[in-house]
């Protein structure tokens, strides 16, 4: 069985992070004037401005490459998260694995979703594979995580066999 490597966009969560800055800074800059009476729609997009900017700011700092390998032959699965101010490697033996779902991030009504796998691991604890914000291939497409949901369970099953 060949390894199986995903990575996720990072150009893309660039992009996210610096739309909210500059949406936050046009709201800030826009609102600035508000003339301290009490909660105004003027103080409201000021406020809003500032949070997009914090926001904004905080997901430009901690955007990253996250990328994911899935080892057949190891029969492991490592997820490596490479940011600007630090490298996590994580290593999750198939042995620690007792089950696999899809979660979801979004609302059907917006037609916005992001899909990922849920690993659910021995001792009680959840991983996310394909994470929402990653933006990962197919991530907002359920068919395709699905997809690779049943290929890794498929895994799982030659290695318990």
């Amino acid at each position: 069985m060949n390894q199986l490597k995903f990575e996720s966009n990072p150009g893309k969560q660039t992009a996210l992070a610096i739309a909210c800055i500059v949406i936050g800074g046009i709201l800030a800059w826009g609102f600035r004037d508000f003339d301290g009476s009490g909660l105004t729609n003027s103080l409201a997009g000021f406020l809003l401005g500032l949070l997009l900017l914090g926001i904004g700011a905080a997901a430009f700092s901690a955007r990253g490459k996250q990328t994911i390998e899935i080892d057949p032959r190891l029969r492991r699965i490592v997820v490596v998260d490479e940011t600007t101010l630090h490298t996590r490697k994580r290593v999750i033996p198939f042995a620690d694995i007792v089950g696999t779902h899809i979660g979801y991030l979004g609302r059907t009504s917006n037609h916005v979703r992001f899909y990922s796998i849920i690993l659910e691991l021995a001792n009680g604890e959840t991983f996310p594979l394909f994470a929402p914000g990653r933006f990962y291939e197919g991530g907002s497409d359920r068919g395709t995580i699905e997809s690779r949901r049943q290929h890794l369970d498929a895994l799982l099953q030659q290695t318990r066999a």
